[in-house]
């Protein structure tokens, strides 16, 4: 099955990412990471609000309905949405100036997977984190580009991969804490699929959705791995999938505009901006980080 996503705003973000519905609020939040800027937007597709960062913000985690935890350059940090203001919890890297956090998500036990890479982007150097009540643990280490962070939603399984090597793994976790408790091994294959795998999101059937760098489109995986349906999307460097509003039936998707030629973007004109689609599945509700 194939359906393809509307254009729902029109931002053209140089790199779109880290979309969450927030349910309290009934806004998406996500960022344009290259812009160092974070936008909260209604299911309508209207901007609420957006803030400017002096440092790379790429992901966010949900405390309550007035604050949210941000992974930035230099670790997680408290966010409070009416005053701007910031306080710091965690230090990630933040001796690091060649490293970047990137793709991150809550575990329903509300562990934050936290992935860094360099800013360089082909070279490794990343990590994996995990943070829960206060301890910071690593996951994985020496990782190019972490992606596809996500979750069934009995919290007993996560997946994740290193964009280049197309091929996203999962793992067995601990239900309470979302701490890893296996071996990693393949879920899907994707390398003779379109583009490489970027963000992702499992809805309420434990179907993952992965967005496709260079691929045009968002693809529904089966708890086996194989391919349910596809959702084109009408620009090229699709990033990452959300589900929200009200029913949490509609799919957000980010995507990038950074790196297009001139005559990629004359193409590509609304590269960078936010998509949706109504599908006839929901998602999962976003879970709060356990401080």
């Amino acid at each position: 099955m194939s359906q393809t996503a509307h254009l729902l705003l029109d931002c053209q973000c140089q790199l779109g990412e880290g979309p969450i519905w927030h349910a309290g609020r009934q806004q998406l939040f996500f960022f344009d990471i290259n812009e160092q800027t974070l936008f909260a937007v209604t299911a309508a597709g209207e901007i609420a609000d957006s803030w400017l960062f002096n440092e790379t913000v790429a992901a966010a985690a949900v405390v309550d309905d007035h604050t949210l935890v941000l992974a930035t350059d230099t670790g997680l940090k408290q966010f409070d949405l009416a005053t701007g203001g910031m306080n710091r919890i965690n230090e990630i890297e933040a001796d690091n100036p060649q490293t970047r956090t990137n793709d991150s998500r809550v575990h329903p036990s509300g562990g934050f997977w936290i992935g860094t890479m360099k800013r360089a982007e082909d070279e490794p150097g990343g990590a994996v984190y995990h943070y829960r009540a206060g301890a910071l643990t690593t996951i994985r280490s020496n990782v190019k580009i972490p992606n596809a962070i996500c979750f069934s939603p009995d919290g007993r399984i996560a997946y994740w991969t290193d964009t280049p090597t197309k091929q996203i793994l999962q793992v067995a976790t601990d239900p309470a804490t979302g701490m890893p408790v296996g071996e990693w091994t393949l879920f899907a294959d994707v390398s003779d699929g379109r583009g490489y795998p970027d963000g992702a999101v499992v809805d309420s059937q434990g179907y993952l959705w992965n967005a496709k760098w260079g691929g045009s489109c968002v693809v529904r995986h089966a708890p086996d791995g194989s391919i349910d349906r596809i959702i084109e999307v009408p620009v090229s460097q699709v990033t990452c999938p959300a589900f929200g509003g009200p029913d949490l039936k509609t799919l957000f998707i980010t995507t990038a505009a950074k790196n297009l030629s001139a005559n990629q973007l004359a193409a590509e004109k609304h590269a960078g901006s936010l998509f949706a689609i109504d599908v006839d599945v929901a998602g999962q509700a976003e879970p709060f980080i356990v401080l």
